[in-house]
């Protein structure tokens, strides 16, 4: 089985944190890909990089955006054949 192609940083109490995980729930519905959640509690490095910002998506290790998941762009980049 493959790594997942999706990863969602978080940390708990984060209004915005759970409006991202259903929004990537509806996106892994429409592709069959699965994701990942990193909390920046259990990791003082995730904290320092990306704490000012949750939740972070990560496409591929990437960073594809922050605060709000922008469904259409991320489905598009899901589904659009990597080189």
């Amino acid at each position: 089985m493959r790594e997942p192609r999706l990863t969602l940083i978080t940390r708990p109490g984060c209004h915005l944190c759970e409006d991202a995980k259903a929004a990537l729930d509806r996106v892994a519905a429409v592709t069959g890909d699965q994701w990942v959640e990193w909390d920046v509690t259990d990791d003082v490095e995730l904290e320092r990089e990306y704490g000012d910002r949750l939740p972070v998506v990560l496409l591929d290790g990437k960073e594809h955006g922050y605060w709000r998941v922008e469904e259409e762009r991320l489905l598009r980049d899901l589904t659009t054949p990597q080189l």
